[in-house]
């Protein structure tokens, strides 16, 4: 799918295609409200309207992935609400039949990411972002809804899992992928390694999608 990107906007990759997979194949219903969480292009609200959303809200921190997800969903025909905000600005206002999220997950050594870097840094162990969304995941679903989350199995998968279901949701891996380093991880391999997160020869990783179910 051809999607504009503005420079500093995160490119789709394995990992957003990943979700949009395991989207298909996950019971979506039709008109249903749809959160496309740190939305980047918009590609994976764009998906969720094209499979028959009745109504897509795209947020992201940056002004640019919101254009971004604004004019894709245009060039799509698909409505797109896109909102400048973090999705905890929305606990309390709104919630969704469907969340979907490819959040920043890549383990950095910092905490407070600038730039490009917000797409993908997420600070020491990967999960500023991850812990964030797990925790307030179940005030964002409405009932009977689900969330799909992807991330590297440098993450630690079991932690999401755990969070999830401290907060009640039902929780599982729906979908997982082995794909060679892209860009940033490549970029970021020495430290990786020096770091624990990479074995000495370790060229590929493994992204997971998590599913969490609303009671």
């Amino acid at each position: 799918m051809w999607l504009w990107r503005p420079p500093g906007v995160y490119r789709p990759q394995d990992d957003t295609w990943l979700v949009a997979e395991a989207l298909a194949g996950a019971g979506f219903r039709v008109g249903a409200s749809v959160l496309d969480a740190c939305t980047g292009t918009g590609a994976l609200g764009v998906v969720a309207g094209l499979a028959g959303a009745g109504a897509v809200t795209a947020v992201d921190v940056s002004r640019r992935a919101v254009a971004a997800a604004r004019v894709n969903g245009l060039l799509r025909g698909v409505p797109v609400e896109a909102v400048r905000c973090d999705f905890g600005d929305l606990v309390g206002r709104r919630r969704f039949d469907v969340v979907l999220a490819n959040p920043p997950y890549v383990p950095s050594g910092s905490f407070e990411p600038k730039g490009r870097a917000r797409a993908w840094d997420a600070g020491e162990r990967g999960r500023a972002v991850l812990d964030r969304l797990c925790a307030v995941l179940p005030l964002l679903l409405a009932d009977k809804g689900f969330a799909l989350i992807v991330h590297s199995e440098l993450c630690d998968e079991e932690a999401t899992l755990h969070q999830l279901r401290g907060g009640g949701l039902k929780a599982s891996v729906v979908a997982r992928r082995t794909v060679p380093f892209g860009p940033v991880l490549r970029r970021r391999a020495d430290w990786l390694r020096d770091n624990g997160y990479l074995a000495p020869d370790q060229e590929h990783e493994e992204l997971v999608v998590v599913r969490a179910d609303a009671a």
